[in-house]
């Protein structure tokens, strides 16, 4: 017998202990319960989800719709999601139907997914940055080796140089993750930068895994045409290796719902079935029939929303430009000012500060990779009177500085 018995090793594998934590959630629960603070920290709207989307929820539930559901969502919504995508699709692209379409518990979760059906550890993943940190960690549980190409910003706001895109995206490359419109930078891809970008996918069989959370907060650029950010799924044949992920979460005020979508090649849907199965089984049934109720009746939902960020996106760019050090540029989409301030080279400590001396929680650019570094998230899906009273905080905070 063994004089004593060894140490257990109590770590989690070494994958998940190289993740980065969330800087965001390191600023929030710095100030998480401080009626005092104003938090612009998330990307949620400050209106509660609309009245009918909630009656069918609760009306779900009062029939008693609390049992199981199909792994990849109850008909009617997959019936809806399809419908809608059809709506906004593009002339050209492949036919989006039921079967293209797995309900997932988020955004959140539809990504994961994707990212467990295609990407093996080892396998080269590409991400546009800076970026929202779970795209780039979810890769890295899996472990994969994450490539960063990043965004260049200037007077204008962020660009992608499309030329140094595709020679990242080498032979060999497994997967290309992209967010358009962006979080944190507003970033938004344009028609042509797609063309190229999936025609190189082709050519080298990479799979693009698009994140079109935002797709639907969109505020246009010359030229364009419909109510979307350009989407993959408009340039896409049925032979296409594109996934495309969403959710009820931006759009339609459904933040904490939790219920998303995938669109995939109908080859990838057996797979994605079993994914589902064994991470979340299914959605539940009266949050399904809530999304239902959005889908099929949120466009005014949808309108207000865009024209409301819209105008506060406008007023809080204009309030930033005025303040001395802020280089903020107004952006395409999405729901966040990315901006620099003179000075800064610890964005996570400037946060921290902020929320003990100003009462004001933002985001620190470095949560978004070292791209953001020097940058600030603010996010504007607020009314006007509490973004101006968030620009005199931090107004005061620089004088004091």
């Amino acid at each position: 017998m063994p004089a004593s018995l060894p140490a257990p090793d109590l770590a989690a594998r070494s994958a998940v202990r190289a993740l980065v934590a969330s800087q965001i959630r390191e600023v929030a629960n710095a100030g998480m319960g401080d009626r005092d603070i104003l938090a612009f920290w998330f990307g949620e709207p400050d209106e509660v989800t609309p009245a009918y989307i909630r009656d069918a929820a609760v009306a779900a539930l009062a029939a008693g719709d609390t049992f199981y559901t199909q792994n990849f969502g109850i008909p009617e919504l997959r019936e809806a999601i399809a419908g809608y995508l059809s709506r906004l699709q593009q002339p050209g692209g492949a036919r989006i139907g039921a079967d293209n379409i797995a309900v997932t518990a988020s955004g959140m979760s539809a990504l994961m997914l994707a990212v467990e059906a295609l990407v093996n550890p080892g396998d080269r993943v590409v991400c546009v940055t800076p970026l929202w940190p779970n795209l780039t960690e979810i890769p890295k549980i899996l472990g994969a080796d994450v490539v960063r190409v990043a965004l260049d910003f200037g007077p204008d706001g962020w660009a992608l140089d499309v030329a140094k895109l595709i020679d990242a995206l080498t032979p060999g490359t497994r997967a290309l993750m992209i967010n358009s419109p962006n979080n944190p930078t507003g970033w938004t891809i344009d028609r042509a930068a797609q063309a190229a970008i999936l025609d190189h996918c082709r050519w080298h069989g990479i799979w693009i895994v698009a994140d079109d959370v935002y797709e639907r907060l969109y505020y246009g650029r010359a030229g364009d045409s419909g109510s979307r950010s350009p989407s993959f799924l408009d340039l896409a044949t049925p032979d296409d290796r594109i996934v495309s992920t969403n959710s009820f979460s931006k759009a339609w005020s459904m933040t904490g719902w939790r219920l998303g979508w995938i669109v995939a090649p109908a080859a990838l849907m057996p797979d994605l079935g079993k994914l589902i199965e064994y991470n979340t089984s299914c959605c539940p049934g009266f949050v399904q029939r809530a999304g239902v109720a959005a889908i099929t009746r949120g466009e005014a939902t949808v309108a207000h929303t865009v024209a409301r960020y819209r105008h506060a996106r406008d007023f809080l760019c204009q309030s930033l430009r005025v303040l001395p050090g802020i280089e903020a540029a107004p952006p395409a989409g999405a729901m966040y000012v990315f901006f620099r301030i003179a000075g800064v080279t610890d964005s996570l400590d400037f946060c921290k500060r902020l929320v003990r001396e100003a009462k004001l929680g933002l985001a620190p650019g470095s949560a978004f990779g070292p791209e953001g570094e020097g940058f600030v998230r603010w996010c504007f899906a607020a009314g006007e009177e509490r973004l101006a009273d968030g620009v005199t905080r931090l107004a005061r905070f620089l004088a004091w500085r």
